[in-house]
């Protein structure tokens, strides 16, 4: 009975220890999550909570001496507070994957019963413990490092995805300042030619219809540079408000101007395999199933839910003999034997053995009997939702081919509009100009020609300025299609082509991960 009682201590002891060593660290998955967004954006610096009060710090520095779309989207990376509210929730999950690799807390039972005619208690005294969970918790662990591995993912994928945005919001914002220059710029051709119809009038050329029609046309263009410094100023706040900075966005320094030129893009097809490759949003939802099947591991597990062992101690009751009184003990005795004799006196050793043993100890086992309920509707609910996981997946994989077809095409489209315009249009528009301004000065021409000249050379200019910001936002754009930088695509589409492994060492990582 000793060593019986001896093991099952043993017991509760080890399961104390290793309930006590538990700790919830999350910076190795923030360092998981670092690495994925590195991968994703090209960018080394990424927030971690640990680094709080680096922050404001590193970012100060990087808003000195002007700001590169790089540069901006590194600020993003570290300063945005809705990123840095989303990393706690890597956190969350870690704590999930501690608490599941924790056993429940011993159960403690006292009872105490009470003899009639007083003395000492019967007492019942039980520690049990649930000794499924020695089967259950190292698939209830599996579960919640899936689901932190997948979490892990997803924030990596929201966090480039606010970054391409980031990028994206560069520029527009660029863009806004370039058309803001424009206006003001067309604000001056208009006032030029204003100028010029009131000395064609004074020198008796041009009628008032003329003078009036270039004030209109000056009017306009005062109008459109209003316009365009609130479409700025709104376009610089959203960019301050994406790097999460609360001082006057006017006075932020941009420095990169729209993009002219664009690298060669790797085929549609090679992309589209890149995307399968690196895309986190795949990666996230190939975890989700991954940990909707261990899951249903676990509600299998769940058939015995509950197999305690426990040690019992039961103390049987005394009750009490009152006091004896010795003279009429002698008397009696001394007349049933015919002369003076003693009482009888009774050993303890005998008194106890007539009243049982005093304490009772022993090890226990209750088991929960699944009779009516097995978990069946539950294995059935976990089962749907890997069929649910393994189609959501499915989806993901098929709509991601269309959408990178898409944002190639759109890409390569923006960037043709781009050059038709600086070669041809801008070209064009600013010859017409140039011609009937100098034929309506030697009065060859009509104001008409002119206006129609000048009409056509203002579209023209805001038509390259917003195709450079829509060839300008598509690089953000396959970057978060893809999963990857820009300045990788072409490297990593030679390996898609050759055959190269990729795909397996993106792989392998997750899984050691």
């Amino acid at each position: 009975m000793v060593g019986k009682q001896r093991s099952t201590t043993w017991l509760f002891v080890t399961l104390v220890a290793m309930s006590g060593c538990a700790t919830v660290d999350p910076r190795p998955d923030y360092e998981r999550v670092g690495q994925h967004i590195t991968d994703a954006t090209g960018r080394e610096r990424v927030y971690r909570p640990e680094d709080d009060a680096l922050v404001a710090e590193i970012v100060a520095g990087l808003l000195q001496d002007g700001i590169t779309a790089d540069e901006g989207v590194e600020i993003c990376l570290l300063n945005n507070p809705g990123l840095q509210a989303a990393f706690m929730d890597v956190g969350m999950a870690r704590a999930d994957v501690v608490q599941a690799g924790l056993f429940s807390n011993p159960f403690l039972g006292i009872s105490a019963g009470f003899p009639d005619g007083g003395g000492l208690a019967n007492l019942e005294a039980s520690v049990a413990h649930n000794i499924a969970e020695l089967w259950q918790i190292p698939i209830r662990t599996r579960a919640a490092e899936r689901s932190l591995d997948a979490a892990v993912l997803d924030l990596a994928r929201m966090t480039t995805e606010v970054a391409a945005n980031a990028k994206a919001a560069y520029y527009v914002a660029v863009g806004a300042d370039e058309r803001l220059r424009i206006a003001q710029e067309n604000r001056d051709i208009a006032k030029n030619l204003l100028e010029l119809a009131e000395m064609r009038q004074t020198a008796g050329a041009a009628n008032e219809l003329d003078v009036n029609l270039s004030r209109s046309i000056a009017v306009n263009a005062e109008i459109e540079v209003q316009r365009a410094r609130l479409a700025a100023a709104d376009a610089r706040r959203a960019l301050a408000t994406v790097w999460g900075l609360t001082g006057d966005a006017n006075a932020l320094a941009l420095t990169d101007p729209l993009p002219t030129e664009f690298p060669e893009t790797p085929d549609a097809e090679s992309l589209v395999q890149l995307a399968k490759t690196w895309r986190l949003d795949i990666r996230t939802a190939t975890k989700a199933v991954s940990a909707a099947e261990v899951r249903l591991e676990q509600q299998h597990a769940l058939v015995f839910p509950t197999v305690e062992i426990s040690l019992d101690m039961e103390r049987g009751d005394r009750s009490s003999q009152g006091g004896r009184d010795f003279l009429a003990d002698a008397a009696r005795a001394s007349i049933a034997s015919g002369g003076l004799t003693a009482p009888d006196i009774q050993p303890r050793s005998e008194r106890r053995g007539e009243k049982g043993q005093d304490v009772i100890l022993g090890p226990g086992l209750g088991i929960e009997l699944p009779i009516f309920d097995q978990n069946q509707a539950q294995i059935a609910k976990a089962q749907y939702a890997v069929q649910q996981a393994r189609k959501t997946l499915d989806a993901l994989d098929r709509a991601v081919t269309q959408e990178v077809r898409g944002a190639v095409d759109r890409a390569m489209t923006a960037w043709r509009l781009l050059r038709i315009y600086r070669d041809q249009s801008i070209p064009l528009a600013q010859s017409n100009l140039d011609l009937s301004r100098e034929a309506y000065r030697a009065g060859r021409a009509s104001f008409l020609s002119v206006l129609e000249s000048q009409r056509f050379f203002l579209e023209t200019r805001r038509g390259y300025v917003e195709a450079s910001q829509s060839a300008a936002t598509m690089i953000p754009e396959l970057e978060r299609m893809i999963g990857l930088p820009f300045t990788r695509l072409a490297t990593e589409a030679e390996h898609v082509e050759s055959g190269s492994p990729q795909d397996s060492r993106v792989n392998q990582r997750d899984v050691e991960n």
